[in-house]
């Protein structure tokens, strides 16, 4: 045997012998996101996996399935950093600990009161046991709420034949206290919402609903 092949079998050990400790690695992370030695040992792998290419091209003009590029160990961690702490394992200190608010309106016409309470009636019954008798929606407020709960909570929700769209903005701002729902009544409907004296504003996004040719008619005829 050659010393070309002796080094490409000890070229393929030094793989097999990585990707274990890879595998140990990631088993002993156990989920842990940016394990330190988890990446290391993806370096390590990485690194031999690439020797090992370029070794068995050089020896039979072949090549691995593997498409890698050599990682500077000395580099890797200032490029791709190590872990949540950094280099040395430590937290990073935030001179900028910062608080965001999103705050988010849509108004919607309702073009039949009797159709959104039947959609929202059929929502609430479906979301309690057959054998359980569901009270009557009353009111279109009643109705949307309805359709939040017993939906994914977001506005999508309200994607509905039965809703039309109108105008919304969503605001985006920086506060310096988070919100204390305990500190508002439940009748409270404008205090949560309202800006802070030392909020900034970052930005507003405007919502203009989607309206096909046939709704374009309709609203130039209004």
């Amino acid at each position: 045997m050659t010393d070309q092949h002796a080094e490409l079998d000890a070229a393929l050990e030094r793989v097999i012998e990585t990707a274990r400790a890879h595998l140990a690695a990631v088993r002993a992370a156990d989920g842990r996101i940016d394990d330190d030695a988890v990446w290391q040992a993806y370096v390590e792998l990485n690194n031999a996996s690439y020797e090992y290419d370029e070794q068995l091209l050089d020896a039979f003009g072949e090549v691995t399935p593997w498409d890698v590029e050599a990682i500077d160990p000395d580099e890797a961690d200032e490029r791709f950093g190590v872990g949540l702490g950094g280099v040395d394992g430590a937290e990073p200190d935030d001179p900028h600990p910062l608080v965001l608010s999103v705050r988010h309106r849509r108004d919607y016409r309702v073009p039949s009161v009797a159709a959104l309470l039947r959609v929202a009636q059929a929502a609430r019954r479906a979301a309690v046991p057959a054998e359980e008798e569901s009270p009557a929606v009353e009111g279109v407020g009643e109705a949307v709420l309805e359709l939040l709960q017993t939906g994914d909570g977001s506005l999508g929700a309200l994607d509905i034949p039965e809703l039309e769209p109108l105008d919304g903005v969503v605001m985006v701002s920086e506060v310096s206290v988070p919100l204390d729902l305990e500190s508002f009544d439940d009748e409270d409907s404008s205090g949560p919402f309202t800006p802070g004296a030392d909020d900034r504003l970052v930005g507003r996004l405007d919502e203009h609903p989607f309206l096909s040719e046939g709704d374009e008619e309709t609203e130039e005829a209004r």
